[in-house]
């Protein structure tokens, strides 16, 4: 039994042409054919930006988007997204929907090392990846999944069938010589371990934001705690691809706020959180990233708070 579930797994990751369709198939694969009206689907914002519209998107009658799953209070079946570390605050995620009817789906695309203490193995019934979020080769375009249950793999594979006609053989053999270039960088002392440099860029990124956060005291970050990684075998926060930042002691929309000091970034709205919260990416080129702070740094509140 354990050696076909592992069978499935990896069959999973060959049809998983497009990580968006990743969250599309398990949708699809959760939701229930003999229900009068589609199942609900959740999750606790902040939540990842496109899941609402990837869930209401094709307008399916097996599945709607419901909103904030600490608001969810009925009595019947819902799916909920997981995304842990999560999409947009780089917080570690547990489901927050206290029901017996639900179906979960973790996200893991963020579940490296680099971005966060890999504390424990996973072991969910839905399991979603990426290697985009992992090597940052977004262009490659493939993502895989680990699914418990042989039915609903089955389910996963017919949509990625239908919706994709099978994976790129080119897009594999990519992203299996990439990932086999970082795994052997983890294991070959005479190579630089990816995992190890990218967190040593990410660390020094992080520090620099929160020193021009606490210098101008106009913007509150968030904080995480200090966790052991067994895999790095060292104790050490998150640092995440992107800072969740908030505008201390103003309900004003933020993002429009940043954007008149020209400053790109995302609103807390389209995170289903509040307009004062922003994301930024932490993960653009060095020219970008220092220009970003030189700017911030240059921000002075005037008296009138605008």
């Amino acid at each position: 039994m354990w050696l076909e579930m592992q069978l499935w797994m990896i069959i999973m990751l060959l049809l998983a042409m497009d990580p968006a369709k990743l969250i599309r198939a398990a949708l699809y694969a959760l939701s229930p054919t003999n229900q009068p009206h589609p199942i609900n689907v959740v999750a606790a914002a902040p939540f990842y930006s496109s899941y609402p519209e990837m869930t209401d998107f094709e307008r399916s009658e097996l599945h709607k988007w419901a909103g904030d799953a600490r608001n969810y209070d009925k009595d019947e079946p819902y799916i909920e997204f997981i995304t842990s570390p999560n999409n947009p605050d780089g917080v570690i995620r547990e489901p927050v929907v206290n029901g017996d009817q639900g179906k979960l789906i973790h996200d893991l695309a963020y579940y490296w090392p680099q971005y966060t203490a890999i504390t424990s193995p996973v072991n969910h019934d839905v399991m979603l990846f990426t290697v985009s979020k992992c090597t940052g080769h977004a262009g490659s375009r493939i993502g895989w999944a680990l699914i418990k249950d042989k039915e609903v793999a089955r389910k996963m594979i017919k949509f990625m069938e239908v919706s994709t006609i099978g994976v790129s053989k080119e897009t594999q053999l990519r992203a299996a010589k990439i990932l086999g270039v970082i795994s052997d960088s983890c294991v070959n002392p005479t190579l630089d371990n990816f995992f190890e440099y990218v967190q040593s860029l990410l660390t020094d990124r992080w520090q620099r934001l929160r020193q021009v956060v606490k210098a101008n005291d106009l913007f509150v970050l968030q904080k995480y705690p200090l966790q052991y990684c067994p895999f790095t075998k060292k104790f050490s926060e998150s640092h995440p691809a992107f800072a969740w930042l908030m505008r201390k002691g103003s309900e004003d929309d933020c993002e429009k706020f940043l954007k008149g000091h020209k400053l790109q970034t995302r609103g807390g709205e389209k995170f289903g959180s509040y307009s004062s919260n922003v994301r930024i990416s932490m993960l653009g080129k060095d020219e970008d990233f220092n220009i970003f702070l030189q700017r911030l740094e240059a921000i002075q509140e005037l008296p009138d708070g605008n």
